[in-house]
Parts: structure tokens; C-alpha cells; sequence
């Protein structure tokens, strides 16, 4: 049974995460220079996509974003993600996909991309219905 209750779904996907990426941000490292260093690490990205956010910087914020996501895709797809079922919140190293997922979702608004927002809003309901909400989208 899958965390969310689908007897017939696939079991959730949890991400195996990036420790020296997450260590390297845990440490105030560069984020920017993270990413470079760590390129495939979504956790990297969402840190670069949402301080972008806050500053204003809605394309660059969108750019990040984006880039985490597909990052993201990849490294769910290598574990045994069909683009569909649970990607939980609670699972920290899936954190980066998803808060990537957020800032794209946010970025897209702020520009008029509605499509692409709802898009991610569907995103973000079908890998765990709690994540919208606790990335600040509910």
C-alpha cells in the first residue's frame, strides 16, 4: 500500500538525496557554488530559485527552478519514478525537487504563465497532496 492510500499505485519514491550537496548548504556555502560543484543536486537549485524569488528576481527564479525540476525528473526516473505516484514531503532528499516545483509554480504566476502554474499545482497534488500547503502554495 502506497503512503497515500492507493492499494493499486506504485510505492512512493524516496529520493536517496545528495549529503555532500545538503552538507555543503547546511554549512552557508555558496549556493551558487554548490550547484556548480554539484550539479544534479535539486536541493541546490531550490536554495538558488528561492533566494532569487525573494529578491525580485522572478526570471532568474523561474531559470533555477526549472533547472532543479528537470534535475529533479532524472533523478526520480533512476529511482523507479513512471511520472506518476508518491513523491512525499516528508521525505527530506525529495525536498529539493519539490521545492523547486514551488518556486516554478510561484515564478510562473508572477509572470502570467497560468497554464504552467497549474500545471505544477497538479505536480505538486499528484506526488503528495500535503506539499503545496507546506511550500507555501495552499
Amino acid at each position: 500500500m502506497t503512503s497515500f492510500g492507493d492499494l493499486l499505485g506504485p510505492q512512493p519514491t524516496l529520493l536517496p538525496g545528495d549529503e555532500d550537496a545538503e552538507s555543503a548548504l547546511l554549512n552557508h556555502e555558496d549556493p551558487a557554488k554548490v550547484a556548480a560543484e554539484y550539479p544534479t543536486a535539486s536541493i541546490a537549485w531550490a536554495y538558488l530559485a528561492e533566494a532569487a524569488l525573494e529578491q525580485g528576481q522572478t526570471i532568474t527564479a523561474y531559470a533555477y527552478a526549472r533547472t532543479g525540476y528537470h534535475r529533479g525528473l532524472d533523478q526520480l526516473r533512476r529511482n523507479g519514478w513512471k511520472g506518476f505516484g508518491a513523491v512525499p514531503y516528508s521525505h527530506e532528499p525529495n525536498r529539493g525537487f519539490l521545492r523547486c516545483v514551488a518556486v516554478l509554480a510561484k515564478a510562473a504566476k508572477a509572470i502570467g504563465e497560468n497554464d504552467e502554474y497549474a500545471r505544477c499545482l497538479d505536480l505538486l497534488e499528484d506526488c503528495d497532496p500535503r506539499a503545496a500547503e507546506a511550500l507555501g502554495l495552499g
